[in-house]
């Protein structure tokens, strides 16, 4: 990341400075990605880590929010079969979650901006923002955008997959080519269902059975398919948070308004 975007990750800072831009209305980031979960043979066990800062970088630069340290610890049950996966029990990753939150909030942040860029984490997400104000909260779901679903449905020749697949392959052959290696790229077994149970490297009587443990076919991957996705999620995320911000300042009172109101 370039210097450029440096300015907006609070651990490069000092706190005066963060109490200075929460004290300018600076919104908060708070990036899910997982930083020890196994991407297949061809892809660092950091790739979501990597997804989530970048996408956190162009959203703060946009709109000049603060990002939190990413959250790369998670609830990531499908792939503790491989070495190096690490997985929080679901109501740990919860509470770790909304305590967080809640912290970022206290700090007089006006509104956060949690980046999720799992599928097991989305239920424990949403449950742990629940339980925060509605109005300064947003949920930002990677893979959820209309643009980058449309996007998806018309570039992917594989006929499974979600997981080191061919989409998140291409996704990483734009955002940082240098750790992909294409060459150790292996699809996996069609497993015959979107959402298989936890994949296994050992098992091959398993239905669920990965010897790379990608799920899908990463061969099938693209640099110029990755920069349209990446494109168009990244699309979908300025929208859904530029509306957030008009909704929330909306549903402010005008000060002028009520001051002339108590006269």
């Amino acid at each position: 990341m370039g210097t450029d975007t440096d300015r907006h990750f609070i651990e490069r800072m000092r706190w005066d400075e963060v109490a200075r831009h929460i004290g300018n209305g600076a919104a908060a980031i708070l990036p899910i990605g997982a930083a020890a979960k196994q991407h297949g043979f061809h892809l660092p066990l950091n790739t979501d880590r990597i997804q989530a800062e970048w996408l956190a970088s162009q959203l703060a630069g946009r709109f000049d929010a603060l990002i939190w340290p990413t959250l790369s610890y998670g609830h990531y049950p499908a792939f503790v079969a491989y070495a190096g996966s690490s997985s929080l029990s679901s109501a740990t990753f919860e509470a770790v979650v909304h305590e967080i939150a809640q912290g970022i909030l206290a700090d007089g942040c006006r509104k956060l901006f949690v980046l999720d860029t799992g599928i097991s984490t989305l239920a424990p997400v949403e449950r742990a923002l629940a339980r925060l104000d509605a109005g300064k909260v947003m949920h930002l779901r990677i893979h959820d955008g209309p643009r980058y679903r449309q996007a998806a449905e018309r570039l992917a020749e594989q006929n499974h997959g979600s997981h080191a697949d061919e989409l998140e392959t291409s996704l990483m052959l734009a955002l940082a080519p240098h750790l992909v290696e294409m060459a150790r790229a292996e699809p996996s077994p069609a497993i015959g269902q979107e959402a298989p149970g936890p994949l296994t490297p050992l098992d091959v009587n398993s239905p669920n059975y990965s010897r790379s443990g990608s799920f899908g076919d990463p061969t099938l991957a693209t640099l110029a398919k990755g920069e349209i996705l990446l494109a168009a999620m990244l699309d979908d995320l300025r929208e859904q948070v530029a509306a957030f911000v008009t909704e929330a300042a909306a549903a402010q009172p005008r000060s002028g308004m009520t001051r002339s109101v108590s006269r």
